[in-house]
C-alpha cells in the first residue's frame, strides 16, 4: 500500500508537506500541492478509510433501503432517483451500501444493520412506511432522509404531487371532460392523499359532479388492479370519458381491458397517467402523464443529507418540492361542447 511517507521520498519533500498538500492547505503552494497530487495518483495512493474515520468520526457510506417488492429499482421512477443519489452522493466522497433484514446470516432490523454498517446517514427511497421497522429507523438517532414521505423527524424531498395532479385534471377539463374517473394508489400513502385531495379540489372547482364509483384505490405499479378498476368503470350504467390511473405502469392494465373491447383510446375512452416514464411516451398514442424530475429529486436528496450529515446544527427538519412536466400526449381527446 502506498503511504505518504513513499510520495514524500518520490517527491523530494517531507511527509507533513504531502500531507497538507492532499488536504489543500493554504500555506502549501499550488505548484508543489499539484506536483504532490499528480505523485499521489501515479502512485496509487488511496486514503486510509479508518484513519480518515477516527479523524471525521464518519465512515463515508451512506445506507440506502428501498423495498423491492413495491417496484424498486426495477422501476423507472425509482431507479432514476437513486442513480442520481448515487451520482450527487459519490462526487462527494461517500460510498452507498442497501440496508438488508440480515447480515452474515444473522437477523437484524433496519436500525441494527445501520448501526452495524455505521453510516452516517441513511436515504429511504422506496419503503412501506407504515412498517414498525421502517418507523423504527426514522424514530431513530441516525440521519434519514426520505423521499415522497413526509415525517417529524426526517427532512424529505418529493414531487410536487399537488401542482402536478391539479396541472393533469385542469388539462383534462380544458378538453372538454366532466366524467373524470381516478383509480389512486394506496390510500396510507402520502402521496396518494395529497394528488387525491387536489383532485377533489379542482373537481368541485369547477363545480363538476363526481359520483363515488368514479374514486377507486389500486396499488401502485399493480397492473391487475388498474385492469379490474377499468373493467368495472366501462360497466357502469354511465361511464367515464377519461380514466387517470396512479402510475403509467398500472395503466398498462387498463389499457389491456381498453384493447381487449375493441375500445380505442382517445376515441372511445380517453386515459391519463403519472410518473412520465419512458415507456408511456413510446407507446401509441402517447401517455398524457405528469413526468416527475426523478434527477433533480435524487440529487437534492443527496446534497440534503450529506449537509446534514456534515453541518448537523444547521439542519433543518423541512421538505423539499420538486417541480414535474405535464406531458400533453396523444391520449385525451378534444370533446365538442354540446
Amino acid at each position: 500500500m502506498v503511504s505518504l511517507k513513499m510520495i514524500a521520498e518520490y517527491c523530494g519533500v517531507s511527509t507533513a508537506t504531502v500531507s497538507k498538500a492532499l488536504h489543500d492547505r493554504s500555506d502549501i503552494g499550488a505548484e508543489t500541492k499539484q506536483r504532490v497530487r499528480d505523485a499521489a495518483k501515479k502512485l496509487g495512493y488511496l486514503p486510509n478509510s479508518a484513519a480518515r474515520t477516527l479523524k471525521n468520526n464518519r465512515t463515508d457510506n451512506i445506507g440506502v433501503l428501498y423495498n423491492a417488492s413495491a417496484g424498486g429499482l426495477t422501476h423507472e421512477y425509482f431507479s432514476g432517483v437513486l442513480n442520481s443519489f448515487r451520482e450527487e452522493a459519490e462526487n462527494h466522497g461517500y460510498d452507498i451500501t442497501f440496508i438488508e433484514n440480515g447480515v452474515h446470516n444473522h437477523e437484524m432490523t433496519f436500525l441494527e444493520h445501520c448501526r452495524f454498517r455505521n453510516f452516517d446517514g441513511v436515504v429511504i427511497v422506496c419503503a412501506d412506511y407504515e412498517d414498525a421497522q421502517v418507523q423504527e429507523l426514522m424514530n431513530s438517532d441516525l440521519t434519514v432522509v426520505t423521499i415522497d414521505y413526509v415525517h417529524q423527524n426526517c427532512p424529505s424531498i418529493s414531487s410536487n404531487n399537488i401542482r402536478g395532479m391539479e396541472e393533469l385534471v385542469r388539462y383534462i377539463i380544458s378538453m372538454g371532460h366532466t366524467k373524470i374517473a381516478y383509480i389512486h394508489g394506496e390510500e396510507f400513502s402520502y402521496v396518494t392523499r395529497e394528488r387525491l385531495t387536489m383532485f377533489y379540489r379542482v373537481m368541485d372547482e369547477y363545480g363538476l359532479d363526481l359520483p363515488d364509483e368514479y374514486i377507486i384505490p389500486a396499488r401502485y405499479l399493480s397492473t391487475k388492479d388498474a385492469a379490474d378498476a377499468t373493467r368495472y368503470l366501462l360497466e357502469l350504467e354511465e361511464p367515464p370519458t377519461c380514466i387517470i390511473y396512479p402510475d403509467d405502469t398500472a395503466f398498462i392494465g387498463g389499457r389491456n381491458v381498453i384493447t381487449e373491447r375493441g375500445l380505442m383510446i382517445p376515441d372511445d375512452i380517453s386515459v391519463a397517467g403519472y410518473d412520465g416514464v419512458k415507456m408511456s411516451q413510446i407507446l401509441h398514442p402517447k401517455l398524457t402523464t405528469i413526468h416527475q424530475n426523478t434527477e433533480a429529486i435524487g440529487k437534492e436528496a443527496a446534497k440534503k443529507l450529506i449537509a446534514c450529515i456534515e453541518k448537523p446544527k444547521m439542519t433543518l427538519i423541512d421538505r423539499v418540492v420538486i417541480d414535474g412536466d405535464l406531458l400533453h400526449g396523444q391520449s385525451v381527446k378534444r370533446l365538442e361542447s354540446k
